[in-house]
């Protein structure tokens, strides 16, 4: 990697199943799409995107503090596919890699991405994946080449299908917490006993300088 990489978090979804926007859910008193853009900014990322949609104004305000770009995608309620179209798009003139996160996943760490970075740099294909039970995906690291065809998928096809595709190669690195993302109220259970989520919440996505890491 010459170019230094992009981060990209997609953060634009309505949280349906779970009730209550998970982009507000808060770790240390720090919600979880602040902490997701921090952790991005620290991998050393020349530049962060939030892709907003569901609540998007009050996304954007719990980033505000943070040097990152929000971009809008009209289409959220159609799946995550139609975000990483829009990373595309605004990184279509970057040429370095992109390294994409969720913001969901409250169990992520700064270690996590900076060996995706050094996986991806040995990887003939530019690429890193997170290795989540018999599947790769997210956060994974991504070369230009590859972004570009994700941006072109139609639907909510997106990274996932790419990463899993017979014969793609792609380096996997394991994080045996992130298969719990925050889907359900019961996901969100477990994460409190976990020690990975606060017990309680502020109403809405707020951002905060809660304890690093």
């Amino acid at each position: 990697m010459t170019t230094p990489h992009a981060a990209v978090v997609l953060a634009a979804g309505g949280s349906t199943r779970l009730g209550r926007p998970k982009q507000g859910l808060t770790r240390g008193d720090e919600t979880l799409v602040h902490r997701t853009a921090r952790l991005a900014l620290a991998s050393g990322a020349a530049r962060v995107l939030v892709i907003v949609g569901a609540r998007a104004d009050s996304v954007c305000e719990a980033v505000r503090d943070l040097p990152v770009e929000c971009h809008h995608n009209a289409a959220w309620a159609t799946g995550l596919g139609s975000s990483v179209r829009v990373a595309a798009a605004a990184l279509a003139t970057h040429g370095g890699p992109a390294l994409l996160l969720v913001c969901d996943q409250p169990a992520l760490e700064d270690a996590h991405l900076h060996a995706l970075l050094e996986a991806a740099r040995a990887s003939s294909s530019g690429c890193a994946a997170t290795r989540l039970g018999q599947r790769l995906g997210t956060p994974v690291v991504v070369s230009p080449e590859v972004l570009r065809r994700a941006g072109a998928l139609h639907g909510d096809r997106g990274l996932r299908d790419l990463l899993n595709a017979e014969g793609v190669d792609v380096a996997a690195c394991d994080a045996p917490g992130l298969v719990l993302d925050i889907d359900t109220p019961e996901d969100l259970a477990v994460a409190v006993a976990k020690g990975w989520l606060d017990g309680q919440f502020p109403a809405g996505p707020r951002g905060g300088h809660g304890r690093a890491g």
